[in-house]
């Protein structure tokens, strides 16, 4: 484990984890996710207050619908790859280069069809609105170069995710610094959007020079199609999962843009954007521990579910130590960062806050659903989820805009995470054991 992240646990944790070194090293990564979040969080959520307050609720709205828009697209550029090729790497290491290389073809084909999709749908949905046409187009084309994201699979694969956060936080500093400066010189709304464009360029040329630096090799890569055949055969439940996924996670502020105004977007946002702040925990959690429970399913299935239920407990734990105090201070916390003009996300901040319990479990639940190659199950929960909102979201959004919005996204994320566990047989064991974390939380 890095000696920075073990001298900052308390010493009898130190004791406990001597010569356990797949903990430590899951531990001291997780250690390197965290921070890289946690600077991402407080520099960029300062960014973001200043950007929310210089634009205001319409402006910040119309880019806040530009991002969430995308992003019902950019699922499928991801091909469901990401914990596939963690998994198949850490399971057969010398097939390293030709797994990295065929997701990294995949994924540049699924970006420039998703980026192609994204910008033809909303030519297509505003023909006479250009602003919002431009900040889709500029948003989608980052898409493209999220392949290069292909290099952080193996440094997952070797729990040594520093060296991401190493280049995607350069990038993030430096692109918080000119948005910093678009702010003072009052620049447009659209060259924000050119600011995030930048962040993913720099963060892709990163990630390059980080693998390179490290004595891997680019130009070792191979694509096959065979490969290709096997990884989208076992992926595909995985793509579907993405799309219905990302539709339960932003369909509530596309839905909100076209039905009410950007005004409620941007108000909805921010909420959004504060109850979102948390989630980097639990996938920092779930990526660097990942590998464990594989490797555990391969040693016993008894160890195999004593490390899900431990994961499923902090996860929970996680949930209410973030959800109570937000809940208790979230009109003060609205209006004092904020400002007034954007008050009314006070009440959604509630409801959306502890959705964020279920969101936890749902990507603890992932950790299991995967070893056990049960992606058509996890597509069949998420897109359960996903209908439910979208119905949720047509009937209450007219009623109460974006706490209808709220109240659709919190009964999605529990349905998908934990209900639907009870409406299929093989996964009625997974459910009692997020109820028991959910009830009784104990930090392991």
């Amino acid at each position: 484990m890095n000696a920075v992240f073990f001298k900052l646990l308390p010493k009898s944790v130190r004791v406990k984890l001597e010569g356990r070194h797949i903990f430590q090293r899951a531990i001291g990564n997780t250690g390197w996710l965290l921070a890289d979040n946690v600077i991402r969080i407080g520099i960029g959520f300062l960014v973001t207050v200043w950007m929310a307050r210089y634009l205001g609720p319409g402006q910040y709205g119309l880019l806040s619908f530009a991002l969430a828009f995308v992003a019902l697209f950019s699922s499928m550029s991801t091909l469901g790859l990401d914990t596939l090729i963690v998994r198949n790497i850490v399971q057969t290491p010398s097939a390293k280069d030709e797994m990295l290389g065929t997701a990294f073809v995949l994924k540049l084909a699924g970006g420039l069809v998703t980026s192609a999709l994204a910008i033809g749908t909303i030519y297509y949905l505003a023909p006479s609105d250009s602003l919002k046409r431009w900040l889709v187009a500029i948003t989608a084309a980052g898409v493209v170069f999220q392949a290069v994201d292909t290099i952080d699979y193996w440094f997952q694969s070797q729990i040594q995710s520093k060296y991401t956060v190493y280049a995607k936080n350069s990038a993030f500093l430096m692109v918080a610094a000119v948005k910093l400066a678009l702010i003072l010189l009052r620049a447009p709304l659209i060259a924000f959007a050119w600011a995030g464009l930048a962040e993913i360029v720099l963060a892709s040329a990163g990630l390059v020079i980080a693998y390179t630096v490290t004595g891997s090799k680019l130009t070792a890569w191979n694509a096959t199609i065979t490969t290709s055949r096997k990884l989208l055969r076992d992926s595909w439940p995985l793509i579907l999962s993405g799309i219905v996924g990302m539709i339960y996670l932003r369909i509530d502020q596309v839905m909100l843009g076209e039905m009410v105004n950007s005004e409620e977007v941007g108000i909805y946002s921010v909420a959004v954007r504060i109850a979102e702040a948390s989630y980097f925990i639990p996938m920092a959690v779930a990526s660097s521990v990942f590998p464990a429970v594989v490797e555990a399913k391969k040693i016993s299935e008894a160890l195999f579910y004593e490390r899900l239920q431990k994961l499923y407990n902090f996860m929970a734990f996680i949930g209410y130590a973030i959800a109570v105090p937000v809940s208790l201070f979230s009109s003060r916390l609205i209006t004092i960062i904020f400002g007034g003009d954007y008050a009314r996300s006070a009440p959604m901040l509630v409801v959306l806050i502890w959705a964020g319990l279920f969101v936890n479990l749902g990507v603890a639940r992932s950790s299991f659903l995967i070893p056990m190659n049960w992606t058509k199950v996890h597509f069949m929960t998420v897109l359960l989820g996903s209908l439910i909102n979208v119905v949720l979201n047509v009937m209450l959004i007219p009623l109460y805009g974006g706490m209808g919005a709220a109240i659709a996204s919190i009964a999605a994320y529990w349905l998908a995470a934990h209900g639907s566990c009870f409406l299929y047989k093989p996964l009625r064991k997974t459910g009692f054991m997020l109820t028991k974390a959910i009830i009784y939380p104990i930090f392991w």
